[in-house]
């Protein structure tokens, strides 16, 4: 029996009715339609619809319904079953009878998809905040056993200054820390119960709207009917917010790529996740990097699709919002996959530390350190600039450093020079220049490390309450 067919006299186009239903992707939320339909059979009780042993019948079979879709999965390949919904009411009704059309009292499928959805999202964060904790944590292993090794950092793609090789993989765990604080912030908005919502108007039945929030761990009820059975804010905010760690993981396999290249030769490649040409012999490319860059645009695809889905809907409940679920679980999968990969990357990941050590000691990297020097003798600042500058040039006319240049070129452009300019220029005396909170000196970095521990730790303990 079809849950609306009473006003019909005519069945539906065969090749439409196959069309429209969503059960073949919906299905994925029959722990949590089966959660809140629970939740609603109790409510029920309450409002004096369901006796107890009616209600002792429905929780039993919504518990078998589940138990056979764990341990059978060929029992969810139901061609007549037109969503979730459906699908639950039939199973039910076949398991307790007529009883089981009782559960649909007082609701409509507008909450109940409402409640499904943010169930699913809610949980889906939870996974998302442990996968992003477990990263977090192996970037800063990574961070503190990289120890003083230096490395180039970049403006422009161009070299620019050294940095402790731990400071730059640092700051990929502040961009994933942001990604878990921003998932925390969705999952805080979208935790109210549609439940009781009904169609648009509220439900027809005095409903205990509280307990149905408790009994599903929101922290309480929607607060108006017609903007819960069409809100999908939560699923956008979920999706924008999942695009942006998304654009954090294609940043870093990009430049993993580029650091991984000969060109660079920072970074070794981990065997066990990557692959050769069927043409070259000698190649190794960076298979998991590059598709994570290559779904990285599907997943921000996917935040468009769902804006554009909903931007132009009247209140309350339309149809084009079954659209807005497979954006959603494609999304979440593929973050879902992609965050133990990347940790298993940087796992067995190799840096070239000698070869990192080696190009943060060329290039000029040391120019603004040299400038430091000059301001700190006295030389206003623009004047400074403009003298390291034209040390530079002197230098790539000759083709060496400004550590080679002889004090007396040096002079020749400041008096301020001195000795002991040479000593600020060293790699070790321009790293430990930074030594301001967040900066690259070894100390600040051993301190980072220690407060992103602790951070990650309350991320960790976070998601584990929720789970």
């Amino acid at each position: 029996m079809k849950m609306w067919s009473g006003r019909f006299r005519q069945p539906l186009d065969p090749e439409f009715e196959r069309w429209q239903r969503s059960f073949s992707f919906d299905r994925r939320l029959l722990a949590h339609e089966l959660a809140a339909s629970g939740a609603h059979a109790r409510a029920l009780k309450n409002a004096g619809i369901l006796s107890s042993d009616e209600l002792i019948n429905i929780l039993r079979g919504l518990k078998q319904i589940g138990e056979k879709a764990a341990a059978t999965p060929a029992f969810l390949d139901d061609d007549a079953a037109e969503d979730v919904h459906h699908f639950v009411e039939k199973q039910l009704v076949a398991l307790i009878g007529d009883t089981g059309y009782k559960l649909h009292s007082g609701r409509s499928r507008n909450e109940q998809i409402a409640t499904d959805l943010r169930l699913y999202v809610r949980a889906s964060i939870d996974q998302l905040r442990h996968e992003l904790a477990e990263l977090c944590t192996v970037l800063t292993e990574r961070a503190e056993k990289a120890g003083d090794a230096a490395m180039p950092a970049y403006t422009h793609l161009q070299r620019a200054e050294p940095v402790l090789v731990g400071h730059w993989l640092l700051a990929y765990v502040e961009m994933f820390l942001r990604d878990a604080e921003r998932l925390a912030d969705c999952r805080r908005r979208l935790n109210a119960c549609p439940l009781g919502s009904g169609a648009v108007a509220g439900a027809t039945l005095s409903l205990d709207r509280s307990l149905m929030a408790s009994n599903l761990d929101f922290d309480g009820a929607t607060a108006n009917s017609i903007d819960a059975t069409s809100d999908r804010d939560f699923v956008l905010e979920f999706v924008n917010a999942l695009s942006l760690l998304a654009l954090h993981l294609s940043r870093w396999a990009e430049e993993m790529i580029l650091f991984s290249s000969q060109e660079y030769s920072f970074v070794l490649l981990p065997e066990a996740y990557s692959t050769g040409s069927s043409a070259m012999p000698q190649k190794k490319n960076p298979d998991l990097l590059e598709l994570i860059r290559g779904k990285s645009g599907r997943i921000v695809g996917n935040a468009i699709s769902l804006m554009v889905a909903v931007k132009g809907l009247p209140l309350a409940y339309n149809k084009d919002l079954q659209e807005t679920q497979e954006p959603v679980f494609n999304s979440s999968d593929a973050l879902l996959q992609m965050l133990p990969l990347v940790a298993g990357w940087m796992k067995g990941v190799a840096f070239n530390h000698e070869r990192m050590q080696q190009a943060a000691q060329s290039g000029f990297m040391n120019a603004w350190a040299g400038a430091t020097y000059l301001v700190k003798r006295g030389v206003p600042s623009r004047l400074a600039h403009e003298r390291i500058g034209k040390a530079v040039q002197i230098c790539i006319e000759r083709g060496c450093e400004l550590q080679d240049l002889p004090l007396e070129q040096l002079r020749s452009l400041s008096p301020a020079f001195d000795q002991d300019f040479y000593e600020s220029l060293k790699l070790a005396s321009v790293l430990a220049l930074h030594d301001v909170p967040g900066g690259t000196a070894p100390s600040r970095v051993r301190q980072a490390i220690n407060a992103t521990r602790k951070r990650i730790e309350s991320l960790r303990e976070e998601a584990h309450a929720h789970a």
